[in-house]
């Protein structure tokens, strides 16, 4: 790790936590507790507002601003990489937001580096699936947002056609599909459905709560216990 990176580092934890000491922050950043006095020496002398002592901890004098927005070669990758499959794999809304997000994080980088995002060589191809689960994503991710029921209709793997009420509660990506969690009125139960395979989806005006056995934890605990 860049000397730049770990000052940026020890500066982020102490924004996160009350009090740190030297052997934590040198556990984290695998470097030896006198690097740590070093470094928070240095940081504190070009106005970076620690308070505390060797051997006591430390932490941030309140009203200190970290700048948000610092990548390594790593981060970059992974935000290009990611910004990349949402434009793939999302709707119209989110592939315009994942352009966006590219555009940010080119703009936040020193001019140096911001060929990084361009010549990131990390792609996602989009195909029939995309295509097809990119249809309804907008509607579902606005029902989960705001506790809406949807009714579908629907092609199973069997070819037979059926409709269905349901309150969606999670989108989940399979590496070559999409799939709403959802709880179906109709079965009493949970079920998840395929969006490639949805033909129609309208969002209700009727909304649901989130209560028990309704409820994602509830969902993700007994797909945990399969």
């Amino acid at each position: 790790m860049r000397r730049a990176d770990r000052l940026f580092q020890i500066v982020q934890t102490l924004q996160h936590r009350r009090l740190t000491t030297a052997a934590q922050l040198a556990d984290r950043l695998e470097v030896s507790e006198r690097t740590i006095y070093r470094d928070v020496a240095d940081l504190t002398r070009s106005g970076v507002p620690i308070e505390g002592e060797a051997g006591v901890g430390y932490q941030l004098g309140r009203g200190f601003d970290l700048p948000p927005l610092m990548f390594d070669h790593d981060e970059v990758q992974a935000l290009v990489l990611g910004a990349r499959m949402v434009a793939t794999w999302g709707d119209e809304e989110l592939r315009d937001a994942a352009r966006r997000v590219l555009g940010k994080v080119a703009a936040v980088l020193p001019p140096k580096d911001r060929h990084r995002v361009r010549d990131t060589a990390l792609f996602a191809l989009r195909g029939y699936y995309a295509t097809k689960a990119s249809s309804f994503m907008a509607e579902l991710r606005k029902a989960i947002d705001e506790l809406r029921k949807v009714t579908i209709e629907y092609t199973d793997r069997k070819d037979e056609e059926t409709r269905r009420t349901v309150r969606p509660l999670a989108l989940y990506h399979w590496g070559h599909v999409w799939t709403v969690a959802a709880w179906c009125e109709l079965r009493d139960d949970f079920r998840t459905f395929r969006l490639d395979r949805i033909t129609k989806a309208e969002v209700s005006t009727r909304r649901f709560r989130l209560e028990a056995p309704v409820t994602l934890e509830e969902f993700e605990r007994r797909m945990s216990e399969r």
